[in-house]
C-alpha cells in the first residue's frame, strides 16, 4: 500500500485537507498527515488521526517513541508528499531551503515526488516573490496545482483558493 503524506499548513483551506485526505484513503493509499503549528490552529490533529487511524505529526519536539527521528522516518516511508493547503510562508520556506518546523523538515528530507497546492490572498499569490518562489520549487522538481479562482475567505476574488480536493487527489495518483 502506498503512503501519502499530506502536509497541511495554517489557512482558511486547511478544512479542506480533511476531505483530500479522505479520498486519498477511497482511492486505497495510507495517509499520514503533518500540520503546522499555524494549520491546528484551523484544523485539530485528532481530526485527522480519526480519519486516518494514524498519529499526526505536528512538532519536531514531540516525544514519539515509534519513531527514532520523526521527520526523517516520515520521509522515508512518502511514496507522494502533498502540501495542501500550502501557504505563501512555506512555499518561502522550502525554497530557500529552511526546515525549522516538522512540516518543512519532513519535506526537505523526502526522496518522493512533491505536489503543491497553494491557497493565499490574490495579492500574496501575484507578488513578485511568491512567483520567483513558485519559480525556483519548480525548477527544483515540485510539482505545482494552481489555486483556484473565486471568492477568497477575506472578501476578495480572484485566484488563491485552494483547488477541488479531488483535482489535488487525481494529482497525487497520477504521480
Amino acid at each position: 500500500q502506498q503512503t501519502i503524506v499530506v502536509g497541511v499548513t495554517g489557512g482558511i483551506g486547511a478544512y479542506k485537507a480533511c476531505e483530500l485526505v479522505r479520498d486519498l484513503m477511497r482511492r486505497g493509499f495510507r495517509v499520514k498527515v503533518v500540520m503546522t503549528e499555524a494549520a491546528t490552529r484551523f484544523v485539530t490533529p485528532l481530526t485527522f488521526r480519526t480519519l486516518t487511524g494514524e498519529p499526526v505529526a505536528t512538532s519536531l519536539w514531540a516525544d514519539e517513541p515509534e519513531s527514532k527521528v520523526h521527520h526523517i522516518s516520515l520521509a522515508a516511508e512518502a511514496d507522494v508528499v502533498v502540501l495542501a493547503p500550502c501557504t505563501a510562508n512555506v512555499i518561502a520556506k522550502l525554497a530557500h531551503g529552511r526546515a525549522d518546523d516538522m512540516l518543512t523538515t519532513t519535506v526537505l528530507a523526502a526522496e518522493a515526488p512533491v505536489i503543491v497546492a497553494p491557497a493565499m490572498n490574490t495579492h500574496m499569490w501575484r507578488k513578485d516573490i511568491t512567483v520567483a518562489n513558485v519559480s525556483a520549487l519548480r525548477a527544483r522538481g515540485f510539482a505545482f496545482i494552481e489555486p483556484g479562482k473565486g471568492a477568497l475567505a477575506c472578501g476578495d476574488v480572484g485566484e488563491g483558493r485552494l483547488a477541488d480536493p479531488a483535482t489535488i487527489a487525481d494529482a497525487v495518483e497520477a504521480e
